[in-house]
């Protein structure tokens, strides 16, 4: 009798398991197709001001006037109770502020990142008592260079630009790998 009791509870947990790996694989298949189309709108739009301007100073242009117009023209199109959004630690607009469930996240990736751990530019999905949040890492390009970078890597005109329309930037002084920030999905329960 006891040995059936044991056998039926470890089944049962089996199944319960396996069913929250499932919804977890879920969830973050549908957050990342909603990251992607952020991503894909930012970065296609951001990359074409990048080739038509080698000096960066239309991609300066491009995130401080149009970026949050595109983020929420891609919010608009999502379902009810989905949102896309952006966050760093290190922030240039202050809209993009981390919470402290993101704060948590990227301070994890940075651990993992000076341990050598594998694999922490996949989505992971988080849950909370009001949503599922997945969240995608955001890594320095060598393009992210432009207006991230340092004095030697950020042309003077649009450090003269970063200073006049973000007096309190912080998203300065990367090198490529680093971790830039994330896009975040959420998802409402």
């Amino acid at each position: 009798m006891k040995r059936s009791l044991i056998l039926t509870s470890l089944i049962c947990a089996t199944v319960i398991y396996a069913g929250d790996t499932n919804t977890t694989a879920v969830k973050i298949q549908e957050g990342v197709k909603y990251i992607k189309m952020l991503g894909k709108t930012l970065k296609s739009n951001l990359k074409a001001e990048m080739k038509a301007d080698k000096t960066g100073l239309k991609g300066m242009h491009f995130c401080s006037t149009k970026a949050d117009e595109l983020t929420k023209e891609v919010n608009s199109k999502l379902p009810k109770g989905v949102s896309v959004r952006r966050t760093a630690l290190k922030i240039r607009a202050d809209d993009n502020k981390a919470d402290v469930i993101d704060t948590k996240f990227m301070n994890q990736i940075l651990s993992d990142m000076e341990n050598k751990k594998k694999n922490i530019g996949k989505p992971k999905l988080v849950e909370t008592d009001k949503e599922y949040r997945i969240y995608k890492p955001l890594f320095i390009e060598p393009a992210c260079m432009k207006c991230h970078g340092n004095n030697k890597t950020i042309n003077p005109e649009v450090q003269k630009i970063i200073t006049e329309k973000y007096p309190d930037d912080k998203a300065i002084g990367f090198k490529e790998g680093d971790l830039r920030g994330l896009i975040v999905a959420e998802i409402k329960k």
